[in-house]
């Protein structure tokens, strides 16, 4: 069961943090309409304040697209 306290502070939290990156909402919303299917290939880096730099890819499986089906029908109204 989900805490109703803790989605308040998850929304608060995220508010603030699209307040601070307002292209970040924009982009999750241009991935979420043009498909996420299987196949999708997500990369990320991140590179740390010392410049160390983190890379990984996933290539989404079936299980993967019900897992962010199930977020967006969760999270989406946020």
């Amino acid at each position: 069961m989900i805490n109703p306290a803790k989605l308040f502070k998850l929304k608060s939290l995220w508010d603030a943090f699209t307040k601070n990156h307002p292209k970040f909402p924009k982009f999750l919303e241009a991935v979420h309409k043009n498909g996420i299917e299987e196949g999708t290939i997500f990369e990320m880096n991140v590179t740390t304040r010392s410049g160390k730099t983190l890379s990984c890819n996933l290539k989404l499986t079936e299980s993967d697209t019900k897992l962010f089906k199930e977020l967006s029908d969760l999270f989406g109204s946020m």
